[in-house]
């Protein structure tokens, strides 16, 4: 692969991570800065390391089956490995600006 092809596989990872959404918090995963890493190989591996806005999130399991899932869809991914990490421990100021203004943080 190319590095834009690498390159564009990345990019819609971000977006199609920008579509997954905490069902307690409206704003979607990335925004959150709940995705802490995103590793693209060139032989289709999609290592994406994140973590969860508490350890005892109810909605854990779901979340990480949806990134599994859904970035498996991506074009170019043939396996996606979830890292569930809670170092660093996620605060409000992993947020982008448009998720603190959609809950109307800012």
């Amino acid at each position: 692969m190319t590095p834009e092809e690498i390159l564009e596989v990345e990019q819609s990872i971000v977006a199609t991570l920008k579509n997954i959404y905490d069902p307690e918090i409206p704003v979607n995963i990335y925004d959150l800065g709940l995705i802490y890493e995103i590793d693209y190989t060139p032989d289709g591996e999609a290592n994406i390391r994140m973590t969860l806005t508490a350890p005892n999130c109810p909605m854990a399991d779901m979340l990480v089956e949806d990134v599994n899932v859904q970035v498996g869809k991506v074009k170019g991914v043939k396996h996606v490995n979830v890292i569930l990490t809670f170092d660093p421990i996620w605060d409000r100021s992993m947020m982008s600006e448009e998720a603190l203004l959609e809950l109307n943080m800012l």
